[in-house]
């Protein structure tokens, strides 16, 4: 571009062919360079993609072939038609737990009626432009779901790391925990289980150490040791140590033909369509993969700068996903972080990584299957172990602390109740926490009472909102003034007033001036909050000079507009200007004092 900058002497026909060519040139070169990383990145997505789609489906209950072609699905479909080009979309750790109890309640075939609902409703909900909404649950509620999600994986798979079966719902699983744990430690002739248990340990010690590897410090040369995934290299030593000891362990069952363990859904699964309980289900599984698909791809969009993610795109290509997934019999998808973190952080320039991808887990699978009946089943959900423990101890969690009491509390019930009862309840019990909690900071009245009985006077501080809802406390308190007192209302801290507590002041000024009493309120200030709130901030509020009571309700009614620069009195008194402090008859004005 400099040369064709220096040549502007040159012809206008020379000067557009030189820069014509030159850009064709660049771009051809940057092509190039976006062709090579995304094919890098493709193979290295594979390679953490491979493990977690067969351990996701057996922990599942599942054939290890459905998480694959999920995954498959996943890079070939959604990521050709995402919102978000560089997450990649497979079967999550997330929805296993749902899938569990799925195919316990209403069995395999009903399993692709449900997921294809799923996607329906995704599709449906991206085309009513849903997409940004997902994004505003509350991440109290939002972290709680996951933790509880990584505690049930934790008690689910830690049987399954020791050879064993798991117990069936979360409080058995959990109570099962200590005779897992003996059956890991105990060395028997007549069971494997502790076997069993040393690869799942081991496999979990090769991930944490190799994360902690500097590979900043290896040589230049080497620095391309870091992009190899810590849970590909924990598995091929759990795959070592299992075949060179000949080890009498589980391993993963995979058929030949990758299609002959797909189960699609039958004429009479269809239906039951319409049932209601299938359907209530099939919201559970949309809103869980829409919101964890919506938090990666947000995650995305922090670590790629320069992506932005259409929310809506990305929402429907995710139930086209869910759709075609059901229908061959797949597990449900979302966008999953581990392998979207990995995607962006290996170099990853366009979709077509995730594209690739895919087809690197439809050619292994079907190209060399022999492979991937040697990996042990305890390896596979040793990774999810801890892929539980990281959910669990997530972070984010741990920032809520930052933000109050009230969004521990959120997170700890979501978390219990998802536990204990199920997810989708968790979710609900916790939205309708979060909501409570906003309408209680929108509605709550703090109401301060000082008296002073050697002036006979009283002063009423207001903090929050005064609404119908904190009416009966603000009228407590204004009825508990002597009669005969003068009393003075503060509104510094006063956010909001509606009509309701505004008319009861209103009222009971006058018969609190006919009883012989007095009251010192800044009229303007209240009337401004109440007309003007949605029009500027409290603190550009203007105030008029108010000699006559009945002017205010003009102003509450809009018909008179507040003018900046004066002061609000009533009854011939002079009340504070909106920010300062009310005089006290005898007293000045703590500005007069100090410029005393």
């Amino acid at each position: 571009m400099a040369v064709v900058f220096h040549r502007r002497t040159s012809t206008c026909r020379s000067c557009w062919g030189f820069n014509m060519v030159n850009s064709f040139e660049i771009s051809r070169e940057s092509l190039s360079r976006y062709l090579l990383n995304d094919f890098l990145a493709s193979i290295v997505v594979f390679l953490v993609a491979l493990p977690l789609c067969m351990g996701i489906a057996i922990a599942a209950g599942m054939p290890p072939a459905t998480g694959i072609i999920t995954g498959v699905v996943g890079g070939l479909l959604v990521g050709a038609i995402a919102g978000c080009p560089l997450q990649v979309s497979g079967p999550a750790a997330g929805l296993v737990v749902v899938v569990t109890e799925l195919v316990q309640q209403h069995g395999i075939e009903s399993l692709g009626i449900i997921i294809m609902l799923a996607g329906a409703l995704q599709v449906a909900a991206g085309l009513l432009g849903f997409g940004m909404w997902f994004r505003g649950v509350p991440p109290s509620v939002i972290h709680g779901m996951l933790s509880g999600i990584g505690l049930l994986l934790i008690c689910s798979q830690f049987h399954v790391m020791v050879d064993s079966t798991p117990k069936g719902g979360a409080i058995e699983n959990l109570a099962g925990l200590p005779e897992a744990l003996y059956k890991g430690l105990w060395i028997s002739e007549n069971s494997t289980h502790h076997l069993a248990a040393m690869i799942g340990v081991a496999t979990i010690a090769v991930v944490i150490l190799w994360d902690k590897m500097p590979f900043h410090k290896f040589p230049k040369a080497l620095r391309w040791i870091e992009h190899i995934p810590g849970a590909l290299v924990a598995i091929v030593a759990a795959t070592a140590l299992d075949g060179i000891f000949n080890l009498p362990i589980k391993s993963v069952q995979l058929p030949a033909n990758l299609f002959q363990d797909l189960r699609l859904p039958t004429i009479n699964s269809f239906g039951h369509m319409a049932n209601w309980e299938l359907l209530f289900d099939a919201m559970a599984v949309a809103f869980v993969a829409t919101c964890e698909t919506m938090l990666t791809s947000t995650a995305v969009d922090k670590m790629a700068v320069g992506h932005r993610t259409k929310y809506d795109k990305e929402l429907k290509a995710q139930g086209v996903g869910n759709l075609l997934c059901g229908f061959i019999g797949g597990l449900p998808m979302t966008g999953v972080i581990v392998r979207s973190g990995v995607n962006v952080r290996a170099g990853a320039r366009t979709r077509l990584s995730s594209m690739l991808h895919g087809v690197w887990l439809l050619a292994f699978v079907s190209c060399l299957p022999s492979v991937v009946r040697m990996i042990p089943v305890s390896s596979l959900a040793a990774l999810l172990v801890l892929t539980g423990y990281k959910l669990l101890t997530a972070p984010e969690a741990k920032e809520l602390r930052k933000h109050g009491r009230s969004e521990v509390s959120i997170f700890f019930i979501t978390m219990a109740v998802v536990v204990l009862v199920d997810l989708l309840t968790g979710v609900l019990v916790g939205v309708v926490l979060s909501t409570a909690k906003l309408l209680y900071h929108f509605s709550h009245l703090e109401v301060r009472t000082v008296k002073d009985d050697a002036s006979h006077k009283t002063i009423l501080y207001l903090r929050g909102a005064a609404t119908f809802l904190s009416l009966p406390f603000l009228a407590q308190a204004v009825d508990d003034v002597p009669p005969d007192s003068e009393l003075h209302v503060h509104l510094e801290e006063l956010d909001y007033i509606d009509h309701a507590c505004l008319d009861l002041l209103m009222n009971w000024d006058k018969q609190h001036r006919a009883s012989g009493g007095n009251l010192v309120i800044d009229w303007g200030t209240l009337g401004a909050m109440y007309r003007d709130r949605r029009k500027r901030p409290r603190s550009g509020m203007r105030t008029k000079e108010l000699t006559d009571p009945k002017l205010l309700q003009k102003i509450v009614n809009g018909e008179t507009a507040p003018v900046s620069g004066e002061t609000a009195t009533v009854s011939g008194e002079t009340a504070p200007v909106h920010g300062e402090t009310a005089p006290v008859p005898g007293e000045r004005p703590e500005v007069e004092r100090e410029s005393e």
